[in-house]
């Protein structure tokens, strides 16, 4: 049988050693698109539009801190808490996706407490849309690096890897996440604009988070271990990692999380906190 032979440089252009690599053009297409749909979504329910610059930071720092972090601790502890500095080498590779949605939280968290006006989950719900695109996204990205590949397989749609000197065919597991994660963004866009369930809080970000980590689980069963600890184990450290955001998804998305906890939501009206706070600066 014949199969597809992916053998593509992952990078774009290169001009000495200056090579910039569809990953991240893809992960900039991501938060872009990203941008421009929360962009919509504060337009259309009257938030400041100049908030927006302060939450797209706070979320490319939350990612890519995070999704590195995340690497090191779930992946190579031993190596990383041995050589510390070595975490900030980000371009070396190492990011992991559940460490990066723990980043987003905590971003989130931090860029709230400058914006009383906008509650966390609140904030949650509606960035769940792109988030969603921008997971798609990198996996495609992914694809472009020949990284995350799946187990040997003979079905007809399997990739023969050959830009890594990898010359067997494989399941494209990082195209499984995307297309997963692209079908995701349709429903929640869908939800948002033309469903009440964007006025449920944690409706939506609840399911992103079982639907992302639902698939993740179980797309894992068709991938390559990333480190060896993981080869003698029943569950990989992805599959572990995705349980607990399951069940948070699965409870968010029931409303007993915001219920039991209704200070996640909570916000303070405009008109209501101190002029200063409102521009985001400190009351003096």
């Amino acid at each position: 049988m014949q199969h597809f032979i992916w053998d593509f440089s992952p990078e774009i252009f290169k001009i000495g050693s200056f090579g910039p690599r569809y990953y991240g053009l893809m992960f900039a297409i991501g938060f872009l698109v990203g941008y421009n749909i929360t962009q919509r979504i504060f337009l259309k329910e009257g938030r400041p539009e100049e908030d927006l610059s302060s939450l797209l930071f706070h979320i490319m720092v939350g990612t890519i801190v995070g999704a590195r972090v995340g690497h090191c601790l779930f992946y190579e502890a031993d190596y990383y808490l041995s050589h510390p500095l070595e975490i900030l080498f980000v371009w070396r590779g190492g990011l992991a996706s559940h460490g990066g949605t723990i980043g987003v939280l905590i971003a989130l968290w931090l860029y709230r407490r400058k914006h009383l006006d906008q509650g966390y989950i609140w904030l949650a719900d509606r960035l769940a849309i792109g988030t969603a695109f921008t997971a798609g996204c990198i996996r495609i990205g992914n694809f472009f690096n020949s990284e995350i590949l799946g187990t040997p397989s003979d079905l007809p749609w399997a990739i023969i890897f050959a830009a890594n000197g990898d010359m067997i065919p494989r399941h494209p597991a990082m195209l499984y996440e995307s297309a997963a994660y692209m079908v995701l963004f349709g429903v929640l866009l869908w939800m948002y604009w033309k469903t009440n369930a964007a006025q449920v809080p944690g409706r939506l970000i609840g399911l992103m988070l079982a639907w992302i980590y639902t698939a993740r689980f179980f797309i894992e069963f068709v991938k390559e271990n990333q480190v060896a600890f993981e080869n003698g184990m029943t569950l990989n450290m992805g599959q572990l990692l995705s349980i607990p955001f399951v069940l948070i998804g699965i409870l968010l998305f029931s409303g007993k999380l915001v219920e039991r906890m209704p200070w996640l939501n909570y916000s303070t009206p405009l008109a209501d906190q101190p002029k200063a706070q409102v521009s985001g600066k400190k009351a003096t």
